[in-house]
């Protein structure tokens, strides 16, 4: 009886192992298809018919995210939105620019772990373990530094030097999704009861009441945005990325 208990628990974790992650592809590709909005998990699949280069292309990541905000970083996200041709592949990629002492704030990806690399400047990066240990992990990371954020948990990131920096972050989905933890907080839609709030960070109204009047940090796009096109990405700040080699060497 007991053996077969423990082969019945030995399958459930190894199903649940198995399902956490986006759906395998049972086919070449599964393009995602902008005009249909059959609620599936995932996007439905464009006609392989149609399909051609550009839906597994992205051009822009060369160019730096504008930094000029209020915690002096930009994500600019490449995964299924941008990337057609992501759907089902289970993975994604984001650059992140730094402004000299700016904030990746706080946040979580609920449907992805991360590993960043560091490209350009210094960073203090860090995740901190669930209750009720609430343990910080942190390190200082230098250029070729690489470091992983388990799913889920809540992280940061933090330039810390005089300089401009640069990271790419490789996720462990096509969606992975972001948390901001200020926004989700104090910017939801509609407002947490300042009741609740008062309580959970033992704060008077009137200091609820100013964190929930600011603008939010930083509004990932989702899965419906437009593809980003060459032609749009070069309405930005044009600043190519050190060679990352090169970059090594330098040092």
């Amino acid at each position: 009886m007991a053996s077969q208990f423990l082969f019945w628990a030995f399958i459930a974790i190894t199903c649940s192992i198995a399902l956490a992650t986006d759906p395998s592809s049972l086919q070449d590709f599964c393009v995602a298809d902008p005009v249909r909005s059959v609620p599936v998990n995932g996007l439905v699949c464009k006609d392989p018919k149609f399909v051609e280069a550009n839906d597994f292309s992205f051009s822009g990541l060369h160019l730096a995210g504008n930094t000029s905000n209020t915690v002096g970083s930009h994500v600019t996200p490449v995964n299924v939105a941008q990337i057609a041709g992501l759907n089902t592949l289970g993975i994604s990629i984001a650059r992140i620019d730094y402004a000299p002492w700016g904030v990746n704030s706080p946040h979580t990806h609920p449907r992805a772990s991360e590993v960043l690399t560091v490209l350009e400047g210094s960073l203090q990066v860090g995740f901190i373990t669930s209750h009720p240990e609430n343990r910080l992990i942190t390190k200082i990371l230098h250029v070729g530094d690489v470091f992983v954020f388990p799913v889920g948990l809540l992280h940061f990131q933090r330039n810390i030097g005089y300089g401009n920096a640069v990271a790419i972050a490789a996720l462990s989905s096509q969606n992975p999704g972001v948390i901001t933890i200020a926004n989700a907080v104090f910017g939801s839609n509609p407002d947490i009861s300042s009741d609740v709030l008062t309580r959970a960070f033992q704060v008077d109204k009137d200091t609820i009441y100013n964190f929930q009047s600011r603008p939010k940090i930083y509004k990932e796009p989702t899965t419906s945005a437009l593809k980003i096109t060459q032609e749009n990405a070069c309405l930005h700040e044009s600043k190519p990325l050190y060679p990352f080699a090169t970059t090594v060497a330098r040092r």
